[in-house]
């Protein structure tokens, strides 16, 4: 390639879905509806974890720094891609775009160890109930939570350095809504084969040893559910499980198929769509998933509800009176 075609890029553009303008207003509306429940949800899932003194425990602690890592990841991309709609513009800046895949990359980090913790701490509560309290102290989920917080920030970090070594060509078309580690290798004009080495690597790694942790986890987890004897006794146990299995079910089952789609058919248009699940609607659906069968979740949403309708009584008779 023309040396003059391999000057600092400034600026990329997002594909999207479609450059149809008739489909642009549904988008555009599907988008914002899914981000708001998505914000809306979570957040509702962290007041009410903190309003209620009974979620203060490890569960509900590392539930609602999932809700939080999760409007991060949707709030990393969404608003974007909004903006680019509303604006009837592709472009996205070199920097932005660098930014936007940072942390994309260190919110799906989070996801993948949080995902790995709990999947821990149903262990420990299930098989150790006696040593629960002891071993689960806070100091011990605090360390966790940093701890996933550094590996995923250092990992973000090293991804973003390396491709900020990387050339591209002056005209630059990303075929998603986001700028996805992936695609931005994929565009790169210059060696990328330790780039690729790094990212399939740091996938197994994380990808792989989180799964292979939430496997042994769960698969303890079986053993000393069947050591139970009363069924009523097995069906709690199952039932405090149900919740996280389900979100890593959706979880992985979306990121493979995101992966398995890209590979099969080579179509961007089909791995875009693909990655929807994983990206929106698996953040989108956690709320839903633990709050629908939790008694404890539902008892602190009527709490944090019923606080909100006694601070608004206040206020509407202050108001009166004066």
């Amino acid at each position: 390639m023309a040396q003059g075609n391999q000057t600092r890029v400034s600026e990329f553009l997002l594909l999207g879905f479609s450059e149809d303008p008739e489909l642009q207003p549904l988008i555009f509306g599907f988008f914002l509806s899914m981000y708001l429940i998505t914000v809306f949800g979570n957040l509702l899932i962290i007041l009410a974890t903190i309003s209620d003194s009974h979620l203060h425990t490890p569960m509900y602690f590392f539930l609602s720094n999932l809700s939080f890592v999760d409007i991060g990841f949707t709030s990393t991309t969404i608003p974007k891609m909004l903006w680019n709609i509303h604006t009837q513009s592709q472009v996205i800046t070199y920097e932005a775009c660098i930014f936007q895949m940072h942390f994309f990359t260190l919110f799906i980090g989070l996801d993948i160890f949080l995902l790995t913790v709990m999947a821990y701490d149903r262990f420990m509560a299930i098989c150790h109930p006696l040593l629960y309290t002891v071993i689960m102290n806070p100091r011990l989920c605090a360390l966790l939570v940093l701890m996933s917080w550094i590996i995923s920030l250092l990992h973000s970090l090293l991804e973003s350095l390396m491709v900020l070594q990387l050339s591209f060509c002056t005209v630059l078309e990303i075929p998603h809504f986001f700028c996805e580690l992936h695609q931005m290798i994929q565009l790169a004009n210059s060696d990328t084969f330790l780039n690729n080495m790094v990212m399939y690597f740091v996938a197994v790694f994380l990808a792989g040893g989180s799964l292979f942790g939430i496997i042994y986890s769960y698969s303890k987890i079986v053993f000393c559910i069947r050591e139970i004897s009363s069924s009523q006794g097995k069906y709690k146990a199952l039932s405090t499980c149900a919740s996280h299995l389900s979100v890593v079910s959706l979880f992985y089952c979306t990121g493979l198929g995101v992966y398995l789609s890209s590979a099969a058919t080579h179509s961007s248009h089909s791995s875009v769509t693909a990655s929807v699940m994983y990206t929106v609607v698996t953040p989108m659906l956690n709320p839903f998933i633990y709050s629908l069968r939790n008694k404890d979740l539902k008892r602190g949403l009527k709490m944090l509800f019923g606080k909100e309708n006694i601070k608004v009584s206040i206020v509407l008779g202050l108001e009166k009176f004066l």
